[in-house]
């Protein structure tokens, strides 16, 4: 018993009596030396092969065997982080369910061998249910408080690789406005755990990122207190490029998306393409500020 809940723990499906299948990689096969250790310590025997099946249809059955699994175990995320939200009204409980259901989504796309089904859904519902109790929670405090300012001052602020837009706007914002002293680490998104002092923005589950219909700039900009015309009519911009959208149609949109998407074609470095995008938006904000054409 104790050995198939440790197969289940690294996702492994039965494929017939006692033999469980994994995709092979590295890590996979890292689990399953450990789990032989074990069950040799134990007394028992156990074989570890690497196998290719001749038959394609058993190829499509395992897959869907394991996709099957995530898209079940991403459903019942969605269903109860839906539940959560109905009932949240300050419940501590709804606390509770949402660090159980983060904890199950790590351990269910650490496992979600192929992107199954609905896992973009569960992400999106956790993160809702994150922002509602989140901004609930921050009703009453005042945005901007110096304190706020000091506590990030010197920190290393961690995103995804391959910035665009919104990571773009968002550095030049901290960098100018937030923390002077900031500096930047582009990661791979899936599995990284922040070190001490790391701050996360526009990733899932970083401290700054998406806030229902906002984007991080917006995000930035209200957890912080910023409310320099300029910044607003910047993160009207950024917005409307970022999700895609016409909700304030500024005439200056379509042209910051051009340069925008010209530093991303033809600057592969993450740091290099803050540094361009920086000095792109600093001329901008002076724009704005200069014309005062901000509403």
């Amino acid at each position: 018993m104790r050995i198939r809940r440790r197969l289940a723990a690294i996702g492994a499906v039965p494929v017939r009596n006692a033999v469980y299948a994994l995709p092979a990689n590295d890590a996979t096969r890292e689990d399953f030396e450990w789990l032989l250790r074990e069950i040799v310590a134990d007394g028992g025997e156990a074989t570890l092969c690497e196998a290719v099946f001749i038959d394609g249809d058993t190829d499509r059955r395992l897959r869907a065997a394991f996709d099957g699994e995530r898209t079940a175990a991403y459903a019942a995320i969605v269903e109860e982080a839906d539940r959560a939200r109905a009932a949240w009204a300050g419940s501590p409980a709804a606390r509770a369910t949402l660090e159980e259901l983060k904890r199950r989504l790590r351990e269910g796309k650490a496992r979600d061998f192929f992107h199954a089904r609905g896992r973009a859904e569960a992400e999106n519902a956790v993160s809702i249910l994150e922002m509602e109790i989140a901004t609930e929670a921050q009703e009453g405090e005042m945005a901007g408080d110096e304190r706020t300012m000091e506590r990030v001052s010197g920190r290393t602020w961690v995103t995804r690789r391959g910035a665009r837009v919104d990571r773009i706007a968002s550095a030049w914002l901290i960098r100018r406005f937030v923390d002077p002293l900031a500096t930047f680490k582009f990661v791979d998104p899936e599995g990284y755990e922040p070190e001490p002092g790391e701050l996360r923005y526009d990733m899932f589950e970083g401290e700054f990122t998406h806030e229902g219909e906002r984007c991080t700039f917006e995000t930035l900009l209200r957890h912080f207190g910023l409310t320099d015309p300029a910044l607003r009519a910047i993160a009207e911009i950024v917005h409307d490029i970022d999700l895609k959208e016409e909700r304030f149609g500024r005439t200056e949109t379509a042209g910051v998306a051009s340069m925008i998407h010209g530093i991303t074609a033809t600057v592969e470095p993450d740091h290099e393409r803050l540094r361009r995008g920086g000095e792109m938006l600093d001329g901008i904000y002076a724009h704005f500020q200069a014309t005062g054409r901000t509403a």
